[in-house]
């Protein structure tokens, strides 16, 4: 089936999406500040846009794949923005990893304007999206989700709805805790590897089927051996992830020592200089360490 889609935000895993959905024989206008990401798009078949509006106009539903709340708050409410030009009815499916908080408001204001809002961060990076096996969690109006899954079966193996407005992006906060503690615990797991002499790349092959298994394990351990930093996602998205976790943690009051831990060694990496590289590159903190005490 055809759809008349836009795209908001062609970023590595914005373009990846748009990538996907192109693929799968949808139309796709693309809106980016960059226009270099937005002509990669337009290689593979996208049509340009001048603005969020322009993009949104006449599609069934808009994507987007920003950084922050405030930025999406601006590309979907702002000057020449997604709600200027989207028809009536119409859907926007955030795709980005934001605060709940400001998700709620986004989708009231939405409401307001005659639009259909769905918050639909994801986990499995640019790599599923490109083959259409992302896991996603989806936050709005049953009505809105039903629509919004029948568009992001083409990107998505695993789909499903948690709540209303803003309860996907709280699943999102709990599966980056669960993201950020786990490639700390693989990447010290690797090092101890490395430093007794075991071969750390044979070890989620020796692992595998059992309970230390994981798929962090089998992707990332042999990346950790190696010191292979192919950028896949960045860890100063995970900083921002993980600093909206801590402002979730005010409000419900959840003891969680080794969440903030965990935050503040991703925040050190950032401070060195590593928050653009991939999140393999948290090995450098165990790496770095032992090689300060060899010295």
């Amino acid at each position: 089936m055809t759809r008349k889609l836009a795209l908001v935000g062609a970023g590595a895993m914005g373009g990846a999406i748009g990538t996907r959905l192109l693929e799968t024989g949808n139309q796709l206008a693309v809106f980016d500040l960059d226009p270099d990401k937005v002509a990669a798009l337009v290689e593979k078949g996208a049509t340009a846009a001048a603005s969020a509006a322009e993009a949104a106009s006449g599609a069934a539903a808009t994507i987007t794949s920003l950084n922050a709340s405030k930025i999406v708050g601006l590309a979907a409410f702002g000057k020449d923005g997604i709600a200027e030009g989207a028809d009536t009815g119409a859907l926007i499916i955030d795709m980005s990893s934001i605060d709940p908080e400001a998700t709620r408001k986004f989708a009231n204001m939405a409401d307001e304007q005659g639009l259909g809002w769905v918050d639909s961060p994801l986990s499995g990076g640019a790599p599923k999206a490109l083959i259409g096996e992302l896991t996603l969690m989806l936050g709005g109006a049953s009505d809105h989700v039903d629509r919004a899954m029948a568009i992001l079966s083409d990107v998505a193996a695993n789909m499903t709805h948690m709540g209303g407005p803003g309860a996907g992006q709280t699943t999102k906060m709990i599966n980056q805790v669960l993201c950020g503690l786990g490639f700390l615990a693989v990447a010290e797991a690797t090092q101890l590897a490395l430093d007794a002499g075991v071969d750390a790349t044979k070890i989620p092959v020796a692992l595998k089927g059992g309970r230390a298994d994981s798929a962090l394990l089998q992707e990332y351990m042999p990346r950790f051996a190696t010191k292979d930093y192919r950028r896949t996602g960045r860890i100063d998205n995970m900083v921002k992830d993980l600093n909206m976790v801590n402002d979730l943690v005010r409000h419900t009051g959840t003891s969680m020592p080794m969440t903030a831990l965990c935050t503040e060694i991703h925040r050190m990496l950032t401070a060195a200089g590593l928050g653009g590289e991939d999140q393999a590159a948290v090995m450098e903190f165990f790496s770095g360490a032992k090689q300060e005490i060899s010295e």
